[in-house]
């Protein structure tokens, strides 16, 4: 059963790493293989992929969806830049570090990894050409912000998916996040890039060598941003929610209709409806933007979220497979004999898939699907797991994730720089994170 299970996710490899055959179609055929491996009646197979996508995209669809749209007023307001120029001028050129680093989670937080790179590259050029630093070094830190948000945060898409998944609760995954990835980011951005530095890791191009010259002049004008309370106030108000909801949820004991109200205005799906209804109105129509053009730009915005929901359709069906077959419960079994703690384990796990495939999203629907009956058997906190596997699926990126290209080609690195400052970060970043897991197991466990 081993070798099967093992067979199966080199074949997922193969098909997506060599193959490079779409990640819903190659879930879907491993799933199909692993249904005929594990002998399930062939009049039960496709109702189990049916049953395994259905019930993955049930209550994921909507919260990506309003994710994708609320994170493109961020970008489209030109908050983001709002929030980056007021956390620079707040510390000024001394801990500019520290500031591009917050600026990195805070703007993460609602935007999906690759908007938030692109959104951000400008103004990190823009502030190494000013304080005449090298860009990596002023970026690295913003970077590894965007990064942290994506491994360890709802509502990006792996965290909230691994939420559901193991059972977990989005309130305290997200509050657990928060100092984890704080942690995190202070030690793999403003401390790494410092310590690149002292040693002469960190490149050393002038700015204007370095920088494509469509960034060097791409900030918008400072009155045609939205103001710094609107933009901290919308960017933060998902978070700032679902937060508040759960701190109230446990400070009343007993059940009441004041729980009901707060436990329903915490929902994902609330908050984050919530949240984009005052972004179209603080960032868009109270500053003169036509309400259908904002509406145009969300429709926009969910067609760069179709790709993400199939990913989660392909893993959902795959999961159900192993469910469905019985092999979940004897592989949860078999895991659970291994002498390495289930924390780690769930790290390890996600992090052999990320090294094999590169995208963390997948590294981290992969290994939950394997590590289900482990939370369910070992009685994990399932808050703490979804973190655990979301700093593994940040560990040893490399060639065949497309964001170390996109690190390597925006600041004209060599090979051996980009390995030296992206990938050292990530790997940094998703072992700390680790460390910062376990830590909170002997707090909370």
């Amino acid at each position: 059963m081993m070798f099967a299970v093992v067979a199966l996710i080199g074949l997922l490899i193969v098909l997506i790493g060599w193959g490079k055959v779409p990640p819903f179609l190659a879930f879907l055929l491993t799933a199909l293989a692993g249904a005929l491996c594990f002998g399930m009646p062939l009049d039960q197979v496709a109702k189990s992929l049916e049953h395994g996508v259905g019930e993955m995209l049930g209550g994921l669809t909507a919260i990506i969806c309003l994710g994708a749209m609320f994170g493109r007023a961020i970008a489209d307001s030109g908050a983001a830049q709002s929030i980056a120029r007021s956390l620079i001028g707040l510390v000024g050129l001394r801990f500019i570090l520290l500031a591009m680093a917050l600026t990195g989670l805070i703007v993460g937080i609602p935007l999906f990894y690759s908007v938030g790179f692109v959104v951000m590259i400008p103004l990190i050029f823009s502030v190494a050409r000013r304080a005449e630093l090298p860009p990596v070094y002023v970026g690295l830190p913003l970077l590894c912000g965007l990064s942290v948000a994506h491994g360890f945060l709802p509502p990006h898409p792996s965290p909230t998916a691994l939420v559901k998944l193991f059972g977990a609760d989005t309130g305290l995954t997200l509050v657990y996040g928060l100092v984890v990835s704080l942690v995190a980011l202070l030690v793999a951005g403003p401390l790494l890039a410092l310590t690149l530095k002292r040693f002469g890791l960190c490149p050393q191009a002038a700015p204007e060598d370095a920088a494509p010259v469509a960034f060097l002049s791409a900030d918008a004008p400072e009155d045609k941003l939205p103001g710094p309370v609107n933009s901290f106030s919308t960017a933060l108000a998902p978070v700032v929610m679902i937060a508040a909801a759960t701190a109230a949820i446990y400070a009343l004991k007993t059940p009441s209709d004041t729980k009901t109200v707060i436990g329903f205005i915490g929902q994902p799906v609330v908050v984050l409806s919530l949240s984009l209804i005052y972004a179209t109105f603080s960032l868009g129509v109270a500053r003169g933007v036509a309400f259908t053009t904002t509406m145009q730009r969300y429709a926009e915005s969910l067609k760069d979220v179709a790709g993400i929901l199939l990913i989660l359709a392909g893993a959902g069906a795959l999961k159900q497979v192993f469910v469905d077959s019985g092999v979940s419960t004897e592989l949860g079994g078999w895991l659970q004999s291994v002498p390495v703690h289930p924390l780690v384990l769930g790290w390890l796990i996600a992090m052999v898939i990320r090294v094999a495939l590169g995208s963390a999203t997948i590294a981290g629907l992969t290994a939950a699907g394997l590590l289900q009956p482990v939370v369910a058997a070992s009685h994990v906190d399932p808050n703490l797991m979804v973190l655990a596997v979301g700093a593994g699926s940040l560990m040893f990126s490399h060639v065949n994730d497309p964001g170390f290209w996109l690190f390597k080609e925006y600041f004209n690195l060599s090979l051996k720089d980009t390995f030296r400052t992206w990938t050292v970060m990530e790997s940094v970043a998703g072992t700390v994170g680790l460390l910062c897991v376990l830590g909170l197991n002997m707090v909370v466990g």
